[in-house]
Order: structure tokens, then C-alpha cells, then sequence
């Protein structure tokens, strides 16, 4: 036993300094977090304050973040006495959309409807036009995170309405509607397709079980019913997963339990700034992602001269790797800790997206020297699996890099004048 703790003596004697440092570190981040929690005891919240708080990162634990995130999307009200309310109507929304929108043809009440039908208000049409955008959904979904198994496991709130499962629909045979035809005879052809189910992959769950992956395919299942312009676009699993992990792990039973409608309002209002990402016939307009593209790259140009001309001379353009950063707000690049991390400053800016290209611009410049030193197969490979790195540091970077371009044009401009 004596040895054993003979080096923390030897470290206390000869590395006095870092034994201070950390001391230092844990008394700040306690104070941090006590800052945190009697600002969220608030009876009303400012806006100002819980944006700065947010920017520095959420701490972990008792369902911080999650209210912080819903504060911060205005889910919330910034007043506590308007939750309630709030709450309790948006949550009778959701369940009123779930019951309307997920078609069962086979309810008791279609009388008269088949699935032949060419009514425009037959409920098999309606299934058999879902089931194209569900088929998208449920494969992505499948897959979401994969590096955890949180998803994967059940909720302990399944659905008690939408009729069938959408997992079911998947996994048994689909009709398609296109498949239905004519023959010259003026006879129905239907040609059935039994679709190989990607759940052997997975753990089959009982029927009155639901996973979590399920939780988020409902979420954007409703989602693209409720927005046609939009609909479905892969990708969107991928910024309805971090917002329901979050919320679903709460460990207050009350906010855990209603975590699929909070994260519908919470991701509808993400979409709401972020969707035109989404849209292609968007994408070389001045608020499409071309657009975002051609910011980061003229941000990086002026940040750092050297890498952006020699990201040129590789012919690295954006599209290789800023499409993906940028869409999918970094998602896809970093774990789920970092992930969130992010998120809570991306959130908690008042230039929301504005700051992801910042984000993006720093993270080229944290690894100039394996680009500057790269080709174009080694350096797309690089950015396409971008290398591990302290997700404070690159935060830091980006923060820098805002102050830093905007003196610069400030000075510009008062020269200007």
C-alpha cells in the first residue's frame, strides 16, 4: 500500500505547480457550475446571460443542458410561469399530428377504400406515397450514431397511437404505386417486392417495445408530412439525433418522458434556419449552402493566405468537405461529447450560423500543416475523417478568428470613410 501511493508523494513534491493548476481549474469549474444552476433556478431568464453562460459550455448533469437547449431554441418561454402552458399545448400538437398523419388504411373506419383505389383521399394512396418517404427515413435512422448503443435500446415512453408501427411497415412487404400498372387488357398488374429488412443488423425488439431510433423516425416522419416543400433529405437524422439524445437523457422522469415531442419543436426550429441546406434548388442562391461555401473558403483566405493557396493549387474545393461540415453542422465529424460541446456554442450564438463557418475556418487551420504538407488524396482524406482534436481548442481558435476578421473590417472600413 506504501508503494503504491509513494508516486502521488513524489508528484506532490516535484509538481507543485500543476497540483495548483488543477486546483485552480476545479474551483473555477465549480464556480461555473453554481453560476449555472441558480441562473436556472431563475422564475425569468436573460436572454443575454444565457447566451453567454451557454457559449462556455453546458455542464453535465441534472438535465442542464437540456432545458438550456430548449431555452435557448425557444421552446421555452424566457418566463418559468409560461412553461406550462406552453407545454402542455404544444405536446397536445404533437400527439394530435401523430394520430392524424401516420396513415392506417386498415382502420375500422375506411369503409369502401382498397388499395387499388385512385381516389385522391384514399388512405392507400396516402400509405403508398409515405411509405417512399419512409423507406429513407428508416434507413437512416437504423444507422444513427452508431458509435453508441443508446439508440439502438428502447424508450421507456413508446407510442400509444399512430396504429402500426413504422418499423412494421418497413419490414413487411410494400406495395409500391408505381408498381401497380395497366395491362393492354385494361387488367391491374401488381407486382409485389419483399424487401430484404436491414433489422437482422440490429436487436429485434418485442412489438410494445420501441427503440430510440424509432422515436427519432417518427419525429422526422411528421416532420416531412407536415413540410412537402422540404420533405425528407438524408442528413436531417443526423441533426434530430444529438437534440433527442439530449433531452431523452434527462434525468428528470417529466422532461424524459416527453422527450419525442420537445425534440419535434426543438428540431422544427433548427429547420427553420437551417432548411434551405437541404433544399438543391437553393444551393447556388445567396442563402444556400454555395453560398456558405464560398464565406468559409474567403474567410479562410484571409485568415490564413498560405493554406488557402495551397488548398487551391490541390484543387480542394469546399464541396469535398464544407458541404458536409456545413449541412450537417459538424455532426458527422466529431463524437457525440464534442458534438454537444459544439452545439452549445453554436446555439448559444446570436449568429447562430455564422459562427459554424468560423468553427469550420478553424478547423482548417488547426491541421495547415499535414494540409501544407499534403497532396490532394492524403489531404481530402484528412478532411473527409478529420483527426481527433480538443474540441475546446478549435473553439477557441474560432473565437479568435471572429475578433480577429472583425477589427480587421472595422479598421477597413473607418480607412473607407
Amino acid at each position: 500500500l506504501s508503494r503504491s501511493f509513494a508516486p502521488a508523494r513524489a508528484s506532490r513534491r516535484h509538481y507543485p505547480g500543476v497540483i495548483a493548476i488543477c486546483l485552480r481549474m476545479a474551483g473555477g469549474y465549480r464556480a461555473r457550475v453554481a453560476e449555472f444552476d441558480e441562473f436556472l433556478q431563475s422564475d425569468e431568464f436573460s436572454r443575454k446571460k444565457l447566451h453567454h453562460l451557454a457559449f462556455a459550455g453546458v455542464p453535465d448533469g441534472k438535465g442542464r443542458r437540456s432545458i438550456v437547449w430548449k431555452l435557448l431554441l425557444s421552446f421555452l418561454p424566457l418566463k418559468r410561469d409560461d412553461w406550462a402552458p406552453v407545454l402542455e399545448k404544444q405536446r397536445k400538437s404533437y400527439e394530435q399530428f401523430v394520430q392524424d398523419l401516420i396513415v392506417n388504411p386498415q382502420a375500422q373506419d375506411n369503409v369502401g377504400d382498397h388499395p387499388l383505389s385512385d381516389e385522391p383521399d384514399s388512405r392507400w394512396g396516402k400509405f403508398f406515397k409515405d411509405n417512399n418517404v419512409l423507406l429513407q427515413i428508416d434507413k437512416d435512422c437504423r444507422r444513427l450514431l452508431p458509435d453508441i448503443s443508446f439508440f439502438q435500446h428502447p424508450t421507456g415512453y413508446p407510442s400509444k397511437t399512430g396504429g402500426m408501427a413504422l418499423r412494421t411497415r418497413v419490414e413487411r412487404t410494400v406495395l409500391e404505386a408505381k408498381q401497380v400498372g395497366t395491362s393492354r387488357g385494361g387488367t391491374r398488374n401488381i407486382s409485389v417486392v419483399q424487401r430484404s429488412s436491414e433489422s437482422e443488423e440490429y436487436n429485434i425488439l418485442p412489438e410494445d417495445q420501441e427503440a430510440h431510433w424509432e422515436v427519432v423516425e417518427r419525429i422526422l416522419f411528421i416532420y416531412a408530412k407536415l413540410n412537402p416543400g422540404v420533405s425528407y433529405v438524408q442528413g436531417m437524422n443526423e441533426i434530430a439525433g444529438p437534440l433527442y439524445y439530449v433531452f431523452a437523457s434527462d434525468p428528470d422522469p417529466q422532461w424524459q418522458k416527453y422527450a419525442e415531442p420537445d425534440t419535434f419543436f426543438c428540431f422544427t426550429s433548427m429547420m427553420a434556419e437551417i432548411r434551405d441546406n437541404f433544399i438543391k434548388t437553393l444551393d447556388d442562391s445567396a442563402c444556400g449552402i454555395g453560398a456558405m461555401m464560398v464565406n468559409l473558403m474567403s474567410m479562410l483566405k484571409e485568415a490564413d493566405n498560405e493554406l488557402w493557396t495551397s488548398l487551391e493549387n490541390q484543387q480542394l474545393k469546399p464541396q469535398f468537405f464544407g458541404f458536409r461540415w456545413l449541412t450537417l453542422l459538424l455532426s458527422q465529424e466529431f463524437c457525440l461529447p464534442d458534438i454537444i460541446r459544439l452545439w452549445d456554442s453554436l446555439l448559444a450564438d446570436e449568429q447562430r450560423f455564422a459562427f459554424l463557418i468560423h468553427v469550420c475556418c478553424a478547423m482548417l487551420i488547426m491541421i495547415r500543416e499535414q494540409l501544407l504538407e499534403g497532396d490532394f488524396a492524403t489531404s481530402l482524406k484528412l478532411l473527409q475523417h478529420y483527426p481527433p482534436v480538443d474540441m475546446h481548442q478549435i473553439l477557441e481558435k474560432a473565437v479568435e478568428l471572429r475578433e480577429v476578421l472583425t477589427v480587421g473590417a472595422d479598421v477597413k472600413h473607418v480607412s473607407e470613410q
